[in-house]
């Protein structure tokens, strides 16, 4: 395969798993961490809030094949986490906005990162699982009337 350096969506994917995982907040409260990572619905979540997008099947796994090639993230079990090596670029990477904060990161591996794939496949079913999870935290949960609540049926007292 053919390596045509780092893609945005790349950063993107990056950028989600350090967001979800709350590894941005590791000075401040070592206690608000994930030490087990993040699942794929919650990278896929994460990602929709920074971009008003869902990435696709192919952006999710190449820029996971990458990521862990240039040892930025971890997979285990289906588990995502970011590695020591992906808290320093975390660390030292531009400060600016939310809005920037994947185009800062982009930057950072376009100029300072070498990509090199990894075998990592995403399993069709866990993509699939993922998105049906992802799917039903949209819908939004019926409001329960005061009228239809058991209390208002039963009336006072």
């Amino acid at each position: 395969m053919m390596d045509e350096g780092w893609a945005w969506s790349d950063a993107w994917i990056f950028v989600s798993v350090v967001i979800a995982g709350k590894v941005g907040r590791h000075r401040r409260s070592p206690l608000s961490r994930r030490p087990e990572g993040v699942r794929l619905v919650d990278v896929l979540a994460t990602a929709e809030h920074l971009n008003q997008a869902i990435p696709d099947r192919a952006e999710i796994e190449t820029g996971v094949r990458r990521l862990l090639g240039a040892d930025l993230i971890s997979v285990t079990d289906g588990w995502f986490q970011v590695t020591l090596s992906g808290e320093q670029l975390w660390r030292d990477r531009p400060r600016g906005g939310l809005t920037t904060t994947v185009d800062s990161v982009h930057g950072v591996l376009t100029r300072r990162y070498a990509t090199a794939d990894n075998d990592w496949r995403l399993d069709d079913q866990d993509h699939n699982a993922a998105m049906v999870e992802y799917t039903g935290r949209l819908l939004p949960t019926p409001r329960q009337s005061v009228e239809n609540s058991t209390v208002a049926q039963r009336g006072p007292g």
